[in-house]
């Protein structure tokens, strides 16, 4: 089950939120437990044949919880058995296959690829187990109630895409009696959240979307300027769909009374690489920066150790996305360029600001290229078409990806054919329009949500009105797959 489905908007969610508080008012105890089931379903309605991976995995984490808290003298034996079992459950499903294709192509080997489908969420779900057993070795849970590390785990809202939040948190704040009854501000902060995601997914991202695979589809005749466009039609695809799901998710949650942490902070707003990535997808970054890079000695150990460092967890990052040498590749380059922002932190300091900013939305988009094409040379090619410009021709395969119903209608509401008829890539132009608007001028949802005046629950309306008659084919979320 998708956020984006008349399933989950009609009848799962608004059940859900229902029965959680009736069930508070009886007991506490009871309302967890109706979140632990509704996020069963949840996950069962995506893969049900991936539930029975998801529950081995939690009985060997929660197993190793209690052992950990029991035997302390052992603790840090007992803390790498269950990380080392994660972490080797997430390279089986993801890079098996990965491995045995590199491995058939460098050392001439025709070993059979497995049949292995990748558990729904295991990327996500993985991190959230190994931050549970570490809270756990550290003393930061009060105790290990089944209850509750189940609730946090498959919390429906976060379980299959984040965002990542830390258990002494979320635990917190479900055994929170003042968080048991229903908060109409907060509902109305859900709903608000909620229908500007699904708007940002179902209206922009999947129109992106279209064009995207319409390039891909005929990449041999694409020309230059529709490779110019692939890029940023990819880059505002990948920002929407995210995003959107993000807000989606906070909004869900906020129902609930349970707060998720930002996920997005205006990213295309950055002024440079490592700017960039205190801005997207941040609960990622947090979770790679607390137990990989400081671990690893973080900037401690003097400056070529920072760069060392900071390289191995953008490679961490790009495997984690994927089981490709495109992802591998994309991780590597923006370390790279966040060692190039420390090393000449000065030096840019003294650059113009809009000239920073386009530089770093440049090598952003670029590389979001990596993440759409299929191969690093399919990569290379596309950029090597933009670089020899040979037609600045839009084609009309990608112009007709914006041609929506609702546009016609629109046109015909407000007696606005001549537009579309008299100016070539209409439509495209103005999703380009709304699309910059939204990622360059106005403050971040998370960051106003709790602003409620008429002007934004009139956007509100419209955007849950509009994404909801938008919803005739349901599309899977980009990080669906990660």
């Amino acid at each position: 089950m998708q956020f984006n489905s008349y399933e989950f908007i009609l009848y799962f969610l608004p059940i859900t939120v229902l029965l959680y508080f009736v069930a508070n008012k009886i007991n506490p105890i009871i309302g967890k437990i109706v979140i632990v089931v509704a996020s069963v379903i949840f996950y069962s309605m995506g893969r049900i044949n991936m539930l029975g991976y998801l529950g081995i995995s939690m009985l060997i984490n929660y197993g190793s919880a209690l052992a950990i808290r029991k035997f302390k003298i052992k603790t840090k034996f007992l803390t790498a058995l269950p990380i080392i079992v994660n972490v080797g459950l997430l390279l089986y499903f993801k890079y098996m296959n990965f491995a045995i294709t590199n491995v058939n192509i460098f050392f001439g080997k025709e070993i059979e690829l497995k049949e292995i489908i990748l558990p729904l969420g295991i990327s996500f779900y993985t991190f959230q187990q190994i931050a549970y057993i570490v809270a756990t070795e550290q003393g930061n849970l009060e105790n290990n109630n089944i209850i509750d590390y189940m609730a946090y785990i498959l919390y429906f809202p976060k379980l299959v895409m984040g965002p990542i939040i830390d258990p002494v948190d979320y635990i917190s704040q479900i055994n929170q009696v003042e968080r048991k009854k229903a908060d109409i501000t907060n509902i109305t902060i859900g709903i608000k959240l909620f229908s500007l995601g699904l708007i940002k997914k179902v209206l922009l991202a999947d129109t992106f979307a279209k064009a995207v695979s319409w390039a891909y589809t005929n990449i041999d005749a694409t020309t230059a300027m529709d490779c110019i466009l692939l890029i940023l039609f990819y880059t505002f695809e990948i920002y929407f769909d995210f995003s959107g799901y993000s807000d989606m998710a906070v909004g869900v949650s906020s129902m609930l009374n349970i707060d998720l942490p930002i996920n997005f902070d205006s990213p295309y707003k950055a002024i440079s690489i490592r700017d960039f990535w205190k801005r997207w997808h941040i609960s990622l970054t947090k979770f790679l920066t607390k137990y990989i890079y400081i671990p690893l000695g973080g900037s401690r150990k003097g400056i070529i150790f920072t760069y060392i460092n900071t390289l191995i967890v953008f490679i961490v990052s790009g495997l984690w996305h994927g089981a490709n040498w495109t992802f591998i590749l994309w991780g590597l380059l923006h370390g790279l360029f966040s060692c190039f922002d420390r090393m000449f932190e000065k030096l840019e300091e003294r650059v113009f600001m809009p000239v920073r900013w386009l530089c770093t939305f440049g090598v952003v988009s670029v590389l979001w290229l990596l993440f759409s094409a299929s191969t690093v040379e399919q990569w290379r090619t596309i950029l090597f078409k933009i670089l020899f410009m040979q037609s600045t021709e839009v084609s009309e395969g990608m112009i007709s990806s914006f041609n929506l119903v609702e546009n016609q209608f629109l046109y015909n509401l407000f007696g606005l054919n001549w537009l579309p008829t008299n100016v070539r890539g209409f439509n495209m132009l103005i999703f380009i329009i709304v699309a910059c608007f939204i990622c360059f001028v106005p403050g971040n949802n998370y960051r106003n949500k709790d602003k409620l005046s008429i002007g934004t629950l009139v956007v509100a309306s419209v955007a849950f009105i509009w994404g909801v008659l938008c919803l005739g084919a349901e599309s899977t979320f980009v990080y669906f797959g990660f």
